[in-house]
């Protein structure tokens, strides 16, 4: 089998020049470095530089914990981050004198970090944050008064950084939530202007919606009456989504109905200006008017079936734009009969028994808590033998660039050496060129900050650059000699690096197999949707239905990504996945389109032929998801006679609808046993 998919050459390339679009708000980066740099002037000021420096390093240390979402989520994972870094800096002062109970406080603190991936990214990076407090901290062993004073003056930046975070909550306190249902209803709006393709990577807003769910569904959401009107504008930007998926499946005369479409994606664009602006939806109001008349004109005009759509989605429209005129702290919205709660597949509790579920070796985050607990404990017994000026960042380095995946060690630890060449430079340069006065020192510390916070997520390389030169300032004024620091820097993150990825590769979990798997939960997810439109379930389960399928695409969209990235991964094994993804969004535009006919005119449930065409239908997208768990070739069952729907319109469900479904089960088979066929042609090769 041909490996040619993977090129480590071209992949290093792609690594170093591949950057994103900037998502941090201008706010956070400056919230942020007020929290660093504040404490940092008044402790040089004051002649308190090292209270300065550690309430300073406090707040640089969880500063990645200050996301933008509800307030009561931030204080929350904001005091979560503080006492972790202050416990961590007490411990590993405290002990760091003592190697043996220091390695071994590095290999269970190391096992728990490792496991915390199961929990998602940030309280997977508080985990990471604790173990290189632990290993930085242990490098000047102190008494147990001094170590107290010294991680409470973390613990203190961590606090300062959280009261900054939460600061406009008495003045914005629906601020976050009306922020997320902007980025919705202007990512519907670029929805309904450019209608999405099958040549997507995914099904327009799925990450969004899900994040938006989080946002005022989750564990730390906001009460009030406000909350109301935005639970409601949620449920309303899926009714709006479903709508629009349906109108461009059904669509009878694209060049009138492209006049439609820009027209519905203006109010959509007002609505959400007016919840970003917290004001009063008056131009979406205006706009509304013309989209009624226009509705009109266009009822002589397109078929019956497509105008039911029409009025849904104006009617969501009318909806949408009343309950923007309610959300926020003057809105007032009658409080509905059920509290909404956030569905089964987003919820975090269980935080046990998603621990438990995870202790087998076949998991991929007890394999990656045991190589992390091994290499952190490498590194320590590392920097000890071989005495290694500035060794705490050996093990620093080990933990921040082992990830749970190949390809994000891969991605961290070239960028990450880079990065320090770079802060080499850039280092040398600045304090080349800057006066030697402890004024100037400050000011670059924290304009280096700044750009570290904002470059993280475009760049990490060069957000490395940047923290370099921080660090290098921060221990220049702790009277380190900064031409030293930065050489012992330089020579920890080689290593450092190099032993993390060698690590990873000695004993591997590589996405091609859990990729399968992946794609096989999808597809599962599929068939629940189904199954719970043919029923005609109840809205709520309907909801949490569609949220579940977004999360396993999503999942397998994740898992094909890793899967890109791993060298040896055969190039048809790639092939096939993809195509299984883009086969897998036409399905899920086919379902949306389902649902959007089923809410408008119900469909008939003692339809003999449409439930038996479900019960086939769903049997063989089942039957399918275990072939390509297994790795099998999948032969499809005739339909019987009483499942055939072809060429009839059941009840209101057009035949389009019927025969685009039975085209994507189809072309998903044929994907399928398109690879296997190309894996058992290849000899000696393994099957995807």
């Amino acid at each position: 089998m041909t490996t040619a998919g993977y090129s480590f050459p071209r992949n290093a390339v792609d690594v170093l020049l591949q950057t994103r679009r900037p998502d941090v708000p201008w706010r956070v980066v400056l919230r942020n470095a007020a929290a660093f740099g504040l404490p940092l002037a008044l402790g040089f000021a004051t002649d308190h530089p090292l209270a300065g420096l550690g309430i300073a390093a406090g707040a640089l240390d969880i500063m990645f914990s200050d996301q933008p979402g509800p307030y009561r989520q931030r204080l929350a994972l904001l005091l979560l981050a503080s006492t972790a870094a202050g416990l961590s800096a007490l411990l590993g002062a405290s002990i760091g004198a003592a190697f043996l109970p220091m390695l071994l406080t590095t290999l269970v603190m190391g096992f728990g970090a490792g496991l915390l991936v199961v929990f998602g990214p940030d309280i997977s990076r508080l985990g990471m944050t604790s173990v290189i407090l632990l290993v930085v901290t242990a490098a000047t062993p102190v008494s147990v008064r001094h170590a107290a004073s010294g991680a409470g003056l973390i613990f203190l930046g961590g606090l300062l950084l959280t009261c900054l975070s939460i600061a406009s909550w008495p003045l914005q306190r629906y601020r976050p939530e009306r922020l997320a249902l902007a980025t919705i209803f202007r990512g519907l709006a670029g929805l309904a202007e450019h209608p999405a393709d099958d040549s997507r990577d995914d099904v327009a807003l799925s990450d969004e919606m899900n994040a938006v769910q989080q946002t005022l569904f989750g564990r730390h959401h906001d009460r009030g009456r406000a909350m109301e009107a935005f639970r409601t504008l949620i449920e309303q930007a899926e009714r709006i989504r479903i709508e629009l998926v349906a109108i461009e499946l059904l669509h009878h005369d694209p060049v009138r109905e492209t006049h439609y479409r820009r027209s519905i994606a203006a109010v959509l664009e007002a609505i959400a200006a007016a919840l970003e602006a917290g004001a009063p939806p008056d131009q979406a109001l205006q706009l509304l008017q013309s989209i009624r008349a226009e509705e009109q004109w266009l009822l002589a005009h397109e078929p019956a079936g497509l105008m039911v759509h029409i009025r849904a989605l104006n009617s969501q429209l009318t909806a949408a734009v009343r309950n923007a005129n309610w959300a926020g702290a003057r809105g007032e919205l009658r409080a509905q009969a059920d509290q909404q709660r956030l569905p089964q597949d987003l919820r975090t509790d269980g935080v046990w028994a998603t621990l438990r579920a995870s202790l087998h070796l076949d998991s991929i985050a007890l394999r990656h808590a045991i190589r992390y607990s091994l290499l952190l404990g490498l590194a320590v017994v590392a920097s000890h033998v071989l005495a290694m000026p500035h060794g705490y960042w050996l093990p620093m380095t080990v933990a921040i660039v082992l990830r749970a995946d190949f390809a994000a060690t891969f991605r961290f630890g070239l960028l990450r050496v880079v990065g320090t060449l770079l802060g080499l430079v850039l280092t040398t340069l600045l304090l080349h060129v800057t006066p030697d006065e402890t004024t100037a020192h400050v000011a670059m510390a924290i304009v280096l900050c700044m750009a570290f916070r904002y470059l993280a997520t475009v760049h990490y390389g060069v957000a490395v650059a940047t923290l370099t030169g921080v660090v290098v300032i921060m221990l220049d004024m702790a009277g380190i000699a900064p031409t030293a620091a930065i050489a012992d820097r330089v020579d920890n993150t080689l290593l450092g690096s190099g032993m993390a990825l060698l690590g990873y590769l000695l004993w591997p979990t590589w996405e091609r197999t859990q990729t399968r798997h992946a794609l096989a939960e999808m597809l599962r997810g599929y068939v629940a949707y189904l199954q719970g439109l043919g029923r005609q379930a109840e809205s709520d389960a309907i909801r949490d239905l569609r949220i579940a399928v977004r999360i396993a695409r999503g999942n397998a969209r994740a898992s094909l990504e890793r899967l890109r990235s791993e060298p040896g991964t055969p190039e048809q094994l790639q092939t096939v996945c993809t195509g299984l993804l883009a086969q897998g969004n036409r399905l899920a535009r086919a379902l949306m389109t389902f649902e959007a006919i089923q809410q408008d005119h119900r469909l008939p449930t003692d339809a003999t032929c449409w439930q038996s065409f479900i019960q086939w239908y769903a049997s063989q997208l089942q039957a399918l998801a275990l072939a390509v768990e297994v790795g099998e070739t999948f032969q499809l069952a005739p339909r019987p006679a009483s499942a055939d729907i072809t060429g009839q319109a059941i009840g209101s469900l057009p035949v389009a609808a019927t025969e685009r479904l039975v085209e994507t089960l189809d072309a998903l088979i044929k994907t399928w046993n398109r690879g296997r066929s190309s894996a058992a042609a290849d000899a000696g090769s393994p099957a995807p």
